[in-house]
């Protein structure tokens, strides 16, 4: 049972920087895609940056400002956030999928995903 855990979420100011971490449990294939969802109230879910093994980058919407990184371990993902502004603002959401992927943002081609971890920005 693949289980994923969101952290680092929380209130800051525009141009502020929050670190976001995922961590992921229960998988039993050594092949697995990860990504950052986020959603705002009101607004569809958003693809923010995804890591499969053959690439790991951002959505074109937060290049610049947005870095996605994978931990130590292999199951852990981050995503460095600067210069946020209002608009950043939402529940963030890790997301997975196990087997062969490709880098996608599609939230469609996730079959897992975290609780969320809000971040706000005023």
């Amino acid at each position: 049972h693949v289980q994923l855990v969101e952290s680092g979420g929380g209130s800051v100011q525009a141009g502020g920087s929050l670190r976001l971490s995922c961590a992921a449990s229960g998988y039993t294939q050594s092949s697995y895609c990860m990504g950052w969802f986020r959603q705002s109230p009101g607004k569809g879910r958003e693809g923010v940056a995804a890591s499969v093994p053959t690439r790991i980058a951002v959505a074109e919407s937060v290049k610049g400002r947005f870095s996605v990184s994978k931990g130590n371990a292999k199951n852990t993902l981050y995503l460095d956030m600067t210069n946020l502004k209002p608009e950043d603002t939402g529940m963030y959401y890790c997301a997975a999928r196990t087997g062969l992927c490709g880098w996608t943002l599609r939230d469609y081609n996730y079959a897992f995903w975290g609780q969320g971890t809000q971040v706000t920005v005023s």
